[in-house]
């Protein structure tokens, strides 16, 4: 998997509410994986990289990264290539095929769904978050046995490069990921959202049961950046005409618009590079720092503004190359949740091939009857009926990002000079403080004014210090330290990432950041 410094070993979380009844080494507690079929399973929001016995033998991996040795994979599927697949050992990824990771396993029984565990609250969420594992360390160092089975995540949700034409496993174990924290409710969503999931999974397991030949790579219509810009330019200055056009590079891109929000009060809003704007009628110019002020807007309106806002969040302006795909993109995800307006097409297809119980997260089979949720699959399902089985997993990909909730990692923690236990929340670019019985965000810490951060090891404090002399400590209650400071130092890391460089792991560097006494 391209950018393998994204993913990290999570221990399997267990349900509080349900007795241990079975030892931990007891081998009948996992089902044991068959070659033949693929060696991910879904388990707990994830997949499940099992390590231990298989059919009576014993496999194991030398690491899927080495200094010595630089990674190789197809650019047809992405999967490794020799002498890279030698690193599998005697798996069955070195003797089959590795593109079988790139294969969607749709849920086949509710039972599935009902029996894993789902966190109810972000103190829930949290608890999960202790499993981490440590980058710096072995497994065996941190007790991992030999027939105990781990989830591969992606840790940080910052995905770079992603390119459905050579990351065919990457985008796979990603739809996967999110397909399953959807489904467990690790991240809410709301009822037009989870029916537009549902379809998006519906059409995905469709195109998975048929030929991959057929699906798997037609992206390419694809065009990268770069070259669209480059073909564009050389087309420039041979005097013809350009599939877009260019935009002035001196000219500094500004919006403004009279909009509603909250209580329906008319405000002007000017957003200009980074900085966002607004005006009350009595009242001078203030700025936000939050984008969930946005109310009664119209699609393009909210789609532009929405853009600027999640670009500002990333230290970018409107002026970047990204700024048109970005409004694209939410464009394209408001589309999918559109009603259709001519559903005589639903009532014609065959419903019995859908099983909403699989599609669905349980509160709404406990809302509304199967019959009602198979009809609103349908119906959402004519969105997106003609995507391509790769872009198709891209947009289920997309819109899990656009989740309010998406990328933040919980964690219980006692700030100093608090009394009482709260919430710290890791994101890509910044720290936020929140209440622990409301979830509400209480203050908010962006990386990019971040100084410095320092752990004293003995009493397992954590401060970071920011611009104008902002510092904040905490000490993490029931998680190692290390964790949240493996989590602050891999987001800078992954920060420093640019598409010049080559595809080599700045591995010191990453432990550096990381490992905290290098």
């Amino acid at each position: 998997i391209r950018h393998p410094e994204e993913l990290s070993l999570l221990r399997k979380p267990r349900d509080p509410t349900k007795k241990k009844k079975k030892k931990l080494d007891d081998p009948s507690e996992d089902e044991t994986l068959e070659l033949e079929g693929p060696l991910i399973t879904p388990g707990s929001g994830s997949d499940v990289l099992y390590i231990g016995p298989v059919k009576g033998s014993i496999y194991s991996s030398p690491g899927l990264y080495s200094k010595t040795m630089t990674p190789t994979y197809d650019s047809h599927d992405g999967s490794p290539l020799s002498p890279t697949s030698a690193w599998f050992g005697d798996s069955a990824l070195s003797e089959g095929n590795p593109g079988i990771l790139a294969v969607s396993q749709p849920v086949t029984s509710p039972e599935i769904l009902a029996k894993m565990y789902k966190p109810q609250a972000l103190l829930d969420k949290a608890k999960i978050n202790q499993g981490w594992l440590d980058s710096s360390r072995s497994l065996m160092e941190q007790d991992v046995k030999e027939n105990e089975a781990l989830l591969l995540r992606f840790k940080y949700y910052s995905f770079f490069d992603l390119n459905p034409k050579y990351d065919a496993i990457r985008i796979n174990q990603l739809y996967e990921q999110s397909k399953w924290a959807i489904l467990l409710e690790e991240i809410e969503c709301t009822e037009e959202e989870m029916m537009m999931f549902a379809a998006l999974q519906y059409h995905i397991n469709k195109l998975s049961i048929m030929s991959s030949e057929n699906h798997l790579n037609n992206s390419d219509k694809e065009v990268d950046e770069v070259d669209a810009a480059l073909s564009d330019l050389e087309i420039t200055l041979e005097g013809g005409k350009t599939s877009t056009i260019l935009g002035d590079i001196t000219s500094i891109p500004e919006l403004a618009d009279y909009i509603k929000v909250f209580k329906h009060r008319l405000l002007w809003v000017a957003c200009e590079l980074s900085t966002l704007l607004c005006q009350w009628p009595e009242m001078g110019g203030i700025e936000i720092v939050s984008d969930s002020f946005f109310y009664d807007l119209q699609e393009k309106q909210y789609a532009h503004w929405m853009a600027a806002c999640r670009l500002a969040s990333k230290g970018k302006t409107m002026a970047d190359s990204s700024y048109n795909l970005e409004v694209q993109n939410i464009l394209s995800f408001l589309k999918m949740q559109h009603l259709n307006p001519d559903p005589q097409i639903i009532t014609e297809q065959v419903t019995t091939d859908i099983n909403p119980e699989c599609l669905v997260s349980p509160r709404y089979l406990k809302k509304y009857k199967n019959k009602q949720i198979t009809a609103r699959i349908l119906e959402a399902h004519q969105n997106v009926a003609q995507m391509s089985l790769i872009e198709a997993k891209m947009r289920f990909i997309q819109a899990w990002q656009s989740l309010p909730e998406f990328g933040i990692t919980h964690f219980m923690a006692r700030f100093q000079g608090g009394k009482k236990e709260e919430l710290i929340g890791i994101a890509y670019n910044r720290l936020i403080r929140m209440e622990a019985s409301t979830s509400d965000a209480i203050k908010t810490w962006r990386f990019s004014n971040m100084k410095q951060w320092n752990v004293n090891w003995e009493i397992k404090m954590v401060t970071v210090e920011f611009a104008d002399d902002v510092r904040v400590s905490f000490i993490c209650t029931e998680v190692d330290c290390k964790v949240v400071h493996e989590f602050i130092g891999g987001y800078i890391f992954l920060s420093t990432r640019a598409k010049d460089q080559n595809e080599s792991l700045d591995e010191e560097m990453f432990y550096k950041l990381t490992s905290g006494w290098v």
